[in-house]
């Protein structure tokens, strides 16, 4: 056993004497999620109560980075916070509202990174200063990423702007960008100070983003909510059509249910081999890279989840018929479950969607560690997988006669 510090210092120690001494300290992490409409309005005070929570001070300087998707659709939206920040006295902007690509690719150019981190150099940020992200989940990873490297870790805030961002990844304390050809293989764990949900983002969102946010829904619903599975079959003609009031509710429910896995799991930063929201995530990583991103991250994760649903079934873990449920949830939300990438081969013949498996494993390494289902709202973690049994899984996504 080590000595305590604490009793080390209580005690003169003899010179030259081994001695193994344990540093223990601990640091509570805590953040706010708010669900909130139209930050940037006149008035509203939601952007000010969450860079001052559980704060004394009332002053901040920010550098405020945008998707330029986001732009696209609001274009009007730099104005708009350089005026809602001018008229309070205690913000500041370090510079100007900056526009920054997004999508997948966005993570894929580490000089992209250096250029981001240049800037926030440039502009003086420093740790007591904050860095705003407002995108999709590929900008905020990226920005993410940049603030937790420079200085050893600026204050960041996230305003998620896609479905996908903003009941998952948005609400996570993951950051990251892809390098070497693995997608996240840079990054860190590093909490944000804070994130809000604007809905008024939803509202200008294309269709396919919107319906690719949806995956990661059903996904936390296979594994920990049978209740929201079936309320997302009862509602899935309105989600279809993205109906306002039972989309707010799927990303509210989404978040909060990721947001307890994130408190209560015991591994928010996963130090162990287990991966439990990640679910149909080995396949969907994999697939995104095979379609050189064609593929938005929830429409590949939708496809993960009806591989890994069937292949369950065959492992003889979940009930047949329960595999045709998920299937049809999927397909009534407007997911198509097969793509071109599906049938890549390598020089050897083997399907290059196996190769996921293995990435899978050496992003956490340590031993293999997929989450099945052994019923609808109830995951299983496995250590092995077989490749005859995932083949005929990915035959079972084809499309069939009629569909």
């Amino acid at each position: 056993m080590g000595l305590s510090i604490r009793d080390a210092l209580e005690k003169i120690e003899a010179p030259g004497e081994d001695r193994v001494f344990v540093q223990r300290f601990s640091v509570p992490f805590e953040y706010p999620v708010f669900f909130a409409r139209d930050v940037f309005a006149e008035g509203n005070g939601v952007l000010k109560e969450a860079l001052f929570w559980g704060e004394d001070r009332r002053a901040a300087r920010l550098a405020v980075f945008v998707d330029d998707g986001v732009v696209r659709e609001m274009p009007d939206l730099p104005r708009r916070i350089a005026a809602y920040v001018d008229a309070d006295a205690d913000l500041e902007l370090a510079g100007a509202v900056e526009i920054v690509a997004g999508g997948e690719q966005a993570k894929n150019d580490p000089q992209v990174v250096e250029a981001l981190q240049r800037r926030l150099v440039a502009l003086g940020i420093d740790r007591h200063s904050y860095v705003v992200g407002i995108g999709g989940g590929a900008v905020l990873d990226l920005l993410g990423y940049v603030a937790s490297t420079t200085h050893r870790g600026v204050r960041h805030v996230r305003l998620p702007t896609t479905v996908l961002s903003q009941n998952d990844s948005g609400i996570g304390v993951k950051n990251g960008v892809n390098a070497f050809g693995v997608k996240n293989m840079l990054g860190a764990f590093d909490p944000p100070v804070a994130v809000i949900n604007d809905s008024a983002f939803i509202d200008v969102l294309p269709g396919r983003d919107r319906r690719a946010g949806m995956s990661e829904a059903v996904k936390v619903a296979l594994i920990r909510d049978k209740a929201f599975f079936e309320w997302m079959e009862e509602k899935a003609g309105a989600l279809a059509l993205f109906a306002s009031e039972p989309l707010d509710r799927l990303i509210r429910h989404c978040a909060l249910l990721h947001m307890r896995q994130i408190a209560n799991g015991g591994d928010p930063f996963e130090r162990g081999s287990g991966r439990p929201l990640d679910f149909g995530h080995w396949a969907a990583h994999k697939l995104e890279a095979l379609s050189h991103y064609e593929l938005r991250h929830g429409e590949a994760v939708a496809i993960g989840i009806a591989l890994d649903t069937r292949y369950s079934v065959l492992a003889g873990l979940l009930k047949e018929g329960e595999d045709e449920r998920v299937r049809a949830l999927l397909e009534r939300l407007g997911f198509a479950l097969w793509h071109e990438a599906c049938e890549a081969r390598g020089p050897d013949g083997e399907r290059r969607l196996l190769r996921g498996l293995q990435e899978f494993r050496e992003h956490l390494g340590g031993e293999l560690t997929v989450t099945l289902l052994n019923e609808i709202g109830t995951g299983v973690e496995v250590h092995a997988m077989d490749a005859g049994l995932i083949e005929q899984a990915i035959e079972w996504l084809r499309p069939r006669e009629g569909a």
